[in-house]
C-alpha cells in the first residue's frame, strides 16, 4: 500500500480553505502544513484542523523534506515564483488558475517540471465537474453534430480583484472549459472592456474567439452585475446544450432543436430553412464535488507518474489566449491572431 502524499498549502484566503478541506478528506493525501501571512487565518486552520502545522513563512513548506506536494492558492502575480521554488525543491505542484501572468513563465514551469519528473497541475476546477465532463462526452460522440458556437455569460457583483482584470479572473474558467470540450483551437481573439473604478483593472469585458469550421465563441464577464449568472449555450447542427451551473440538479439540458436547409443553396430565393423542434432531456451527472475529483486525480498522477488532465500545457494554452485578449483589450477590440500550433501544443 502506497504511503500518504504529504501536502503543503500556501494561501488560506478565498480558495485555500476548500483545498485544505478536500485534501484532508481524500484517501492517500494528508495536509501537513498551511502557510499564510495573516495570523488570523492560520488561527482558523488551527481551530478546525489541530493536527495541521501552520506558518506565516511559506519557505517552511518549501524546505520541509517530508512535504511531497504543494498547492498554491495565492494572488496570480505570485504563482510563478512560488511554483518554481516548489518545483526546484523537488515538490509536485497544484497551482490555482490562471497558471501564471505570462506564457514565458508558464513555459518555464513546464520545463522545470519535466526536467525533474514532477507533476505540474493547474486548478481548472470546472473541467472536473460532472456537467463539463458530460458536455465533453456529448461533443466527442458527435451528439450535437457540428458545433456552431459556444456562448457564455459569467457575471456577478464582485469579487473585485486588484492584480488582474475580469478576463483573467472569470473568462479563464470558460477558456479552460472550451479547451477541454471543443474539438478545435481558436485562431484569433477580440476583446473589449472597461473599468468603472479609477486605477483598477477592467471590471466588464466581452471576448470573441474565432475557430476553424465556422465555430465561434463569445464570453461575457462582469464583476458589476446585480445578479449572479453562470449560463452557457453550446449550439450544434443536430442538438444544443444549455449549461447552467447555478441549477441545483439539472445543470445540463440537451435540446433536440435546430434548422434544416432545403433547396438550391446557390440561390437564396430557392433556399428553404426549416425549424426542427424535438425533446429536451437532462442527463444524470456525477455530483461529486469537483475539487474532490481534482484532488484525487492530482494524488493519483503523483503516485502513478501520470500526466494530469489539466497539466502545465493546458495552463499555458489558457494563458496564451488571456495574453492575446489583453492585447486586444488595450487596442479596443482589435483582432489578435493566435498561432494555432502554439495554442494547441
Amino acid at each position: 500500500m502506497e504511503s500518504n502524499i504529504n501536502i503543503g498549502v500556501i494561501g488560506y484566503g478565498y480558495w485555500g480553505p476548500n483545498l485544505v478541506r478536500n485534501f484532508s478528506e481524500i484517501p492517500g493525501a494528508q495536509v501537513k502544513t498551511v502557510s499564510d501571512f495573516k495570523p488570523e487565518l492560520l488561527a482558523k486552520v488551527q481551530a478546525r484542523y489541530p493536527k495541521i502545522n501552520v506558518t506565516t513563512d511559506c519557505r517552511d513548506i518549501l524546505t520541509d523534506p517530508k512535504i511531497d506536494a504543494v498547492a498554491i492558492a495565492t494572488p496570480v502575480s505570485t504563482h510563478f515564483d512560488l511554483a518554481l521554488a516548489a518545483l526546484q525543491a523537488g515538490k509536485h505542484v497544484l497551482v490555482e488558475k490562471p497558471m501564471t501572468t505570462t506564457s514565458e513563465q508558464a513555459m518555464r514551469l513546464i520545463e522545470e517540471a519535466e526536467k525533474r519528473n514532477l507533476v505540474l497541475m493547474v486548478d481548472h476546477t470546472f473541467v472536473y465537474t460532472g456537467a463539463v465532463r458530460k458536455m465533453h462526452d456529448l461533443i466527442a460522440t458527435n451528439t450535437l453534430g457540428n458545433v456552431y458556437y459556444y456562448d457564455s455569460v459569467r457575471v456577478n457583483l464582485g469579487l473585485f480583484q486588484h492584480d488582474v482584470n475580469v478576463i483573467w479572473d472569470l473568462a479563464v474558467h470558460d477558456l479552460a472549459i472550451m479547451n477541454y470540450v471543443l474539438p478545435f483551437q481558436p485562431y484569433a481573439v477580440s476583446a473589449t472592456g472597461i473599468s468603472h473604478i479609477p486605477g483598477e483593472p477592467e471590471n466588464i469585458a466581452y471576448l470573441t474567439l474565432f475557430f476553424e469550421n465556422n465555430l465561434i465563441a463569445h464570453l461575457h464577464v462582469n464583476w458589476l452585475a446585480p445578479v449572479k449568472v453562470r449560463r452557457t449555450l453550446i449550439g450544434g447542427s443536430q442538438r444544443m446544450i444549455v449549461y447552467d451551473d447555478l441549477e441545483p440538479s439539472e445543470k445540463v439540458k440537451i435540446y433536440d432543436k435546430g434548422i434544416t436547409i432545403n433547396g438550391n443553396s446557390e440561390s437564396v430565393y430557392q433556399m428553404m430553412i426549416g425549424y426542427r423542434t424535438g425533446d429536451m432531456w437532462s442527463p444524470k451527472l456525477d455530483m461529486t464535488e469537483a475539487l474532490r475529483t481534482e484532488g484525487l486525480h492530482f494524488i493519483n498522477c503523483i503516485q502513478q507518474s501520470d500526466r494530469p488532465l489539466t497539466d502545465g500545457k493546458a495552463g499555458l494554452h489558457v494563458v496564451r489566449i488571456l495574453e492575446a485578449a489583453s492585447q486586444s483589450l488595450k487596442k479596443q477590440g482589435r483582432l489578435i491572431e493566435l498561432n494555432i500550433a502554439e495554442v494547441a501544443a
